[in-house]
């Protein structure tokens, strides 16, 4: 009987009430191959490691994070909730010492939602990391955290969620955006003006294998990891990187997502996209388990690898060392405001942006205008207003935590006065000094 290194719990919900549509690869058989396959491995029968099942996110928990319009349950299935309560299970568990590490293998995924949610973009409602980061937050005292997304897809949700957060390091690595969804995730984005340099993107060329993940792992993202000294590490451990995928056009390996798992480190993995159900994710899964638990994952083979087919292109080499070598700097040496591809600018007390969100699965149009106050004692008040081709002008004012008394008071106060004025149709309100979640509507 093998013993598990590192404790492991593995949170399991294939959601099978909930799909894009009965033939699209986001649907449960998404996870139930994977599932026969933990099974069939025996990875149950290895002491330390145990299968848990997920909780359910409340409503508070989905509002610590998000402006949801014109409410929670709007945007939101008892799918969406689970998922993300499988997540909170995931950090219960290693904050309690039950575990060493977890990984929450649920869907559907979230990394493509942002602050506001009016619908599904990129397959994902909730953002179940930024829900188990809040939870940590709140509910277990830990503040710096770090997140690694290796989902092929930018993570431009977290991104935006963290934009304005300094305690978060958000580094993602992903298919270079000038060739897939959704199109962001550049080297110059690298957080706002309270938070320069805690956003690092790694676009990656079609085609990067496992050694082209393994150079950026160990020249960029471990010693940043290193630098910045999170109290938590969360993989967004999308799996859409394999070399079978057929959404994207990358050459991961089940033995590379190991391998990467067992250099991160990370204490606790969630997973993202991977839509090759049955010729990546079981194995890709059983590699990622065995590697966080500490175990011996060298036997893990998915079927239909060529070595020759699927290796990395030389320059491909030389373009990710040439890139290996700039990123860190952006780091320790962030350039200043107006040089960052922010798409902001500082209006007088206020860092103030405009955006343009398109929900690719619900067909939703969004103009959002984000506002910042630039204050000396605390990371700021946010302000946010958004009017889509679904909900007209919404209000979201969120008080931060850790909050300023000024900042407490001001934000309060805008609140206050948003239900005077009939300019909006919904309004919300995120106190996370007072624990306080309002939102009301015209």
């Amino acid at each position: 009987m093998h013993e598990a290194k590192n404790s492991l719990g593995v949170i399991f919900f294939p959601a099978f009430d909930w799909s894009i549509s009965p033939t699209h690869p986001e649907r449960e058989e998404r996870l139930l191959y994977t599932q026969d396959q933990l099974k069939e491995e025996g990875l149950f029968d290895i002491e330390g490691v145990d299968e848990h099942k997920p909780g359910v996110a409340t409503r508070e928990d989905i509002e610590r994070v998000h402006f949801c319009y014109p409410e929670v349950e709007a945007v939101a299935t008892r799918s969406h909730l689970v998922a993300a309560g499988g997540t909170i299970t995931a950090a219960d568990l290693v904050m309690s010492g039950r575990h060493k590490k977890a990984f929450a293998l649920v869907r559907p995924p979230g990394h493509h939602a942002m602050k506001v949610v009016h619908g599904s973009r990129g397959f994902c409602n909730i953002n179940i990391e930024a829900v188990m980061i809040e939870h940590l937050r709140e509910k277990h005292g830990k503040r710096r955290i770090a997140v690694v997304d290796t989902d092929c897809h930018h993570g431009d949700g977290t991104q935006d969620i963290y934009w304005h957060d300094p305690d978060v390091l958000f580094i993602s690595l992903h298919q270079d955006g000038r060739t897939l969804y959704p199109g962001s995730g550049f080297p110059q984005e690298c957080g706002g003006p309270k938070a320069l340099g805690r956003t690092i993107n790694i676009p990656l060329p079609p085609g990067t294998s496992d050694e082209g993940y393994m150079m950026v792992m160990e020249r960029v993202v471990l010693p940043l990891l290193q630098d910045f000294k999170p109290e938590v590490v969360i993989n967004s451990a999308g799996q859409d990187n394999h070399f079978t995928d057929p959404i994207t056009n990358m050459n991961l390996t089940a033995q590379g997502y190991a391998r990467l798992t067992e250099l991160l480190q990370a204490d606790i993995a969630v997973l993202e996209g991977g839509y090759a159900i049955q010729g990546a994710l079981p194995y890709v899964n059983l590699g990622i388990c065995l590697s966080m638990a500490g175990l011996d994952y060298s036997g893990v083979r998915e079927p239909g690898f060529d070595a020759v087919k699927h290796s990395q292109r030389p320059q491909i080499a030389e373009y990710l060392a040439k890139l290996c070598d700039a990123l860190p700097e952006l780091y320790f040496n962030p350039p200043r405001l107006e040089q960052m591809a922010s798409g902001g600018k500082i209006e007088g007390d206020w860092f103030v942006r405009h955006k343009d969100i398109y929900y690719d699965t619900d067909g939703i149009s969004e103009a959002q205008t984000e506002e910042l106050l630039l204050c000396d004692s605390c990371r700021g008040l946010l302000k946010i207003v958004s009017r889509t081709t679904k909900n007209p002008a919404c209000l979201g004012v969120e008080i931060p935590l850790d909050a300023c008394p000024a900042c407490r008071e001001k934000g309060l106060a805008l609140y206050e006065e948003s239900q005077a004025k009939d300019g909006y149709r919904y309004c919300q309100l995120i106190n996370r000094v007072d624990r306080q979640y309002l939102r009301h509507g015209f």
